[in-house]
């Protein structure tokens, strides 16, 4: 092997160690956003069944959020197997999922500080909810996790319009 070669694929080996140690950071940081996210919620689990917090009150709305958000992880995994099985029938699923997923972690939060903007949120998560499940809705017969995310998103419904009429 001639020089050019030689330094050709000691830059290739660095390119690719940096690859490396940039996805394991990421990962990292990931896994440490996880767990920060894990712990906010095991909180809020803690004081709804102590009932020592603002969002105690609103504890039915709390656990249909975060039900929410574990059935729509479970469909966004689904999603993922189909596609790499090469289907990509369900992008929009994955797409309107992972945007209602989001917004109920924040909403779930904001529950629990007993926010000033609980109905702005309530609307919009209705409306959130509303349209994942109707997209849901299109794959429940096919897929028991699309089932299981559409009735999450429905249950969270029923307690946003609980909580604007009281």
């Amino acid at each position: 092997m001639d020089r050019d070669q030689t330094e050709h694929l000691d830059i290739e080996r660095r390119t690719m160690l940096k690859g490396a140690g940039a996805l394991g950071l990421g990962a990292l940081a990931s896994s440490a956003a996880l767990a920060g996210i894990g712990e906010a919620f095991a909180a809020d689990d803690h004081s709804m069944h102590h009932g020592h917090a603002t969002g105690a009150k609103n504890a039915k709305m709390i656990e249909a959020l975060h039900n929410c958000m574990r059935t729509g992880d479970d469909c966004i995994h689904h999603c993922l197997i189909e596609f790499k099985a090469g289907d990509t029938a369900m992008a929009d699923c994955a797409r309107i999922v992972l945007e209602t997923g989001a917004f109920c972690a924040a909403h779930a939060k904001l529950v629990t500080m007993d926010s000033a903007y609980m109905k702005e949120l309530c609307e919009l998560s209705i409306k959130m909810c509303g349209a994942c499940e109707k997209e849901c809705r299109k794959h429940e017969k096919k897929h028991s996790t699309c089932k299981a995310c559409a009735d999450a998103c429905a249950d969270c419904i029923k307690e946003c319009k609980s909580y604007l009429k009281a």
